[in-house]
This record gives C-alpha cells, structure tokens and sequence, in this order.
C-alpha cells in the first residue's frame, strides 16, 4: 500500500514529468552538494567553537545571538546550494 505522499508524488509527475539530468549535470550538481556540505561544516564548526568559548567564559548573553547567526549561516547556504543546482536543471 503506497503511502498518500508517494501518491501524491506520482500524480505529480504524471502532470509535470521531471527532466533526465545529463551524466555531466549529475556530476555538476555533485560537486556543488559536497563544495556547500564543506561550507556548512566550516560554518558549523566555527560558530560551535565559538559557541564554546562563550559557555566556558561564562558569556551566557552572546550564545543565543552566536546560535542564531549560525542558523543563518547554514540557511543561507543551503539556499545558495539550492539556487545553484536549479540553474543546473533549468540547463537542459
């Protein structure tokens, strides 16, 4: 028994096929998740550590401002990945 999101994912490609991406698009679009998934892991790591830092200084007050500048960070990255594999796509 298929589930109402494969079902709805099935009606959806019978009224909008998606394209078959290129060997060549396919690696494009590799390289472009492992160049952001470094992004992202610097990102992390570096606002963690001074996440960190903060905690061990006692500095209770630039945690929270540090944490959200670190959700930021990762959002915007991750759209930034997603505007560059849709210009992938739209190249057919």
């Amino acid at each position: 028994m298929k589930s109402a999101y494969e079902l709805a994912m099935e009606k959806l490609d019978q009224s909008s096929p998606r394209p078959t991406l290129s060997d060549e698009q396919r690696k494009l679009i590799a390289e472009i998740e492992d160049k952001f998934k470094a992004k992202i892991a610097e990102k992390e790591l570096f606002l963690g550590e001074q996440i960190s830092k903060a905690m061990q200084n006692g500095q209770f007050d630039q945690i929270a401002p540090l944490e959200e500048q670190r959700s930021r960070e990762i959002q915007r990255l991750r759209s930034e990945s997603e505007n560059e594999k849709e210009k992938i796509h739209l190249k057919e």
